[in-house]
């Protein structure tokens, strides 16, 4: 079972959040069938942003859509503070050569453009909000440096962002996925900022931690070494979609008398796929005609 765990370090002056993501990201990649290294750019970005919603308020969701110009196309990951995530790519097939030091392209197959933040309260239970949407220049197309650059630029909190994503040849495809991040409050002292920064330089990868068995737990454990940390919260990490037949059936619904009419008369139903996870939803004659009516 994957999980989240959300805490405070150092006398509470420390943000701290970790997970490990491995089922999650299998998931994912499943459904859309990517490549090695949009399952490694994909898979960060989901974990980035389920670490990011775990300091939300329940009925809150936050999305992060990485714009760029590179052969992806871009990413859109949805998360909410309960664990579920969710997320897709324009270019599931896109692939390029492995960098020069071996690892996935992330960068390159991400490329330069923006990466945006959107964060909204109460959407699910119908309050609307106007979102709060920030966002920053690509800095690297890698994502943890990019969410580390938006923390810093956009919230004005220095932050440590480390995300990975192993493969293997065999399935299930993902050997190891997770993530950690550590938050610099404004009252942090100076030696424990001195302290995480070269804990942080020296760190193992996540993916290497991981796959030796580490927990998400272990992950602080292991980064901030003889810092003191407390768990204030923990979830369940896992995929979930939020369609659904009647979700579908309202969509078809708002397009209107005459557009209903159309595909009676020319389709006779309608076919309805969800970006996010794959499932088809399809309506016979008789449903569209039950809509019409209601119209």
């Amino acid at each position: 079972m994957d999980r989240l765990i959300h805490g405070l370090a150092a006398d509470d002056t420390v943000r701290v959040m970790a997970a490990i993501s491995t089922n999650t990201v299998e998931e994912v990649v499943r459904r859309h069938r990517t490549s090695p290294t949009v399952a490694a750019a994909l898979g960060r970005t989901l974990t980035g942003a389920a670490l990011l919603a775990s300091t939300l308020k329940d009925f809150d969701r936050l999305t992060i859509k990485v714009d760029g110009t590179g052969p992806i196309g871009g990413i859109t990951a949805e998360a909410r503070p309960d664990g579920s995530v969710r997320g897709y790519v324009k270019e599931p097939l896109a692939d390029l050569p492995p960098a020069a030091n071996g690892k996935f392209d992330v960068g390159g197959i991400v490329g330069s453009g923006t990466l945006y933040v959107i964060r909204e309260s109460g959407f699910d239970i119908g309050l609307h909000k106007d979102p709060y949407i920030g966002s920053v220049p690509i800095v690297s197309g890698e994502i943890g440096d990019d969410l580390a650059y938006y923390l810093a630029r956009s919230e004005q909190i220095p932050s440590a962002v480390m995300l990975g994503v192993l493969l293997k040849n065999t399935e299930p495809f993902v050997a190891a996925a997770g993530g950690i991040i550590v938050q610099m409050m404004p009252n942090t002292p100076d030696h424990i900022i001195t302290m995480i920064e070269d804990m942080v330089t020296h760190a193992p990868p996540v993916t290497e931690m991981i796959s030796g068995g580490a927990t998400a737990d272990d992950l602080l454990s292991n980064l901030l070494g003889v810092i003191d940390h407390r768990v204030v919260d923990e979830h369940e990490l896992r995929f979930e979609c939020t369609c659904s037949q009647e979700k579908a059936v309202s969509m078809v619904a708002a397009l209107g008398a005459d557009e209903i009419a159309s595909m009676l008369e020319n389709d006779k139903g309608a076919t309805m796929n969800c970006g996010f996870c794959g499932e088809t939803y399809t309506l016979d004659e008789g449903e569209l005609d039950g809509i019409l009516a209601g119209i």
